[in-house]
């Protein structure tokens, strides 16, 4: 449930330039959860982590969320 949570958001901020741009001055994860919570894609931050599937590209992240997330 949640990976489909994360990889929902992920496809709606490649569609929207708005919330591609927000998505991108996340420096945390804590910031990523919560910028998917107000968009109604709530999930647990532990589920960003590896060894969980990456939802994300490393062009849709801030460098510092890169490289925590998609070692």
């Amino acid at each position: 449930m949640s990976f489909t949570q994360i990889k929902s958001f992920s496809d709606k901020a490649k569609a929207d330039p708005e919330l591609q741009e927000k998505l991108k001055n996340c420096e945390r994860a804590k910031e990523l959860v919560a910028l998917a919570g107000e968009y109604g894609f709530p999930f647990p931050e532990d589920e960003l982590y590896p060894p969980n599937e990456p939802a994300f590209t490393a062009d849709q992240l801030h460098e510092k969320l890169v490289k925590a997330l998609l070692r």
